[in-house]
């Protein structure tokens, strides 16, 4: 019996790669591109990068920007670390960034869940939920200092009254200062994040939903078990920069308090403030810009640890 050899199969061969040439960049649009992209790499270095570069030399040096700079090396950072108001500073900001996390993060996610639920008027809602964004932030500080009035004549005062309860201090006392911060703060920023969550919710498949509705699931259930995994990557993502954000809070504590009272509100950025604005001729810019290198390098390591961590779970 003979046999039929098969017919031998196609040795591939390796394509070689063009080798590509100044003339075959220029014909493919790379110089058009660049010619576009350089006013963008200008204005973006100019005002971008170039004042980080200028702000980590300058935490190097003792100036005030009116006499000439001296070099310090790292006496700047020296100095910032055995102030006695330095950890005091980042305690209260921690203070308040919990706060924050414990009380402002879950409000917007709240009230977006009860809004998506919401079969007529959700305009109106979504409307008056951002309308504290459009506010000035400056604005909106100054009317809740005046809400926070510690007499039994206050506004808020006034509200408790109705249930039984005494005049509280307010941002007057330093226990309840930082919690009065905070709950501003909270209604000042929650719009933007209830508008985010919002438009992630109608990403949300309605088969989900009528599927948990059949298995007989409640209300309840359904926001566990099919909305937070639904919006687990924005969850994710607004939880670091309400972590950012809330690390460089500045107006409320300078508006409200002036970091007082004893110190209690004093947070990093206010800190910074005091070392470049309220100290000798000019301030010392060296210390405010050592400091605040100092932040940009932690929430920086904290930001890449983060990611590092939820990269899993973001994805799955």
């Amino acid at each position: 019996m003979t046999t039929i050899a098969k017919p031998a199969e196609p040795i591939a061969v390796p394509r070689l790669r063009a080798r590509r040439t100044p003339m075959t960049w220029v014909r493919g649009g790379g110089l058009s591109n660049l010619i576009f992209l350089i006013p963008l790499l200008f204005i973006f270095g100019a005002f971008s990068w170039w004042p980080i570069v200028q702000a980590v030399v300058m935490s190097f040096q003792k100036t005030n920007l009116v006499t000439p700079a001296i070099f310090v090396g790292w006496d700047n950072f020296a100095r910032v670390l055995h102030d006695p108001l330095f950890f005091t500073a980042v305690k209260n900001t921690g203070y308040f960034a919990l706060l924050a996390l414990i009380f402002g993060y879950p409000v917007p996610l709240i009230v977006a869940v009860l809004m998506s639920e919401v079969r007529r008027w959700k305009g109106l809602f979504s409307a008056l939920a951002y309308l504290p964004v459009v506010i000035p932030p400056v604005v909106a500080v100054l009317l809740w200092k005046f809400f926070y009035d510690a007499s039994a004549t206050g506004v808020f005062n006034e509200i408790l009254k109705w249930f039984g309860i005494g005049p509280q201090p307010w941002i007057q006392s330093a226990a309840s200062a930082m919690p009065s911060l905070v709950l501003e703060a909270t209604w000042a920023a929650a719009g933007g994040t209830i508008i985010i969550y919002l438009a992630a919710l109608t990403g949300v498949a309605p088969e989900l939903y009528d599927a948990a509705e059949v298995d007989g699931a409640s209300i309840w259930r359904k926001i566990w078990h099919v909305t937070l995994p639904q919006l687990r990557g924005v969850l994710l993502i607004t939880l670091i920069l309400q972590i950012i954000g809330t690390s460089q809070v500045f107006l409320e504590p300078f508006l409200f308090t002036a970091g007082g009272p004893a110190n209690s509100t004093v947070t990093i950025l206010q800190l910074i403030y005091r070392y470049a604005f309220q100290n000798s001729l000019g301030g010392n810019y060296g210390a405010a810009t050592a400091l605040s290198i100092m932040l940009a390098v932690f929430l920086a390591v904290l930001s890449w640890v983060y990611f590092r961590v939820t990269k899993a779970w973001s994805t799955n």
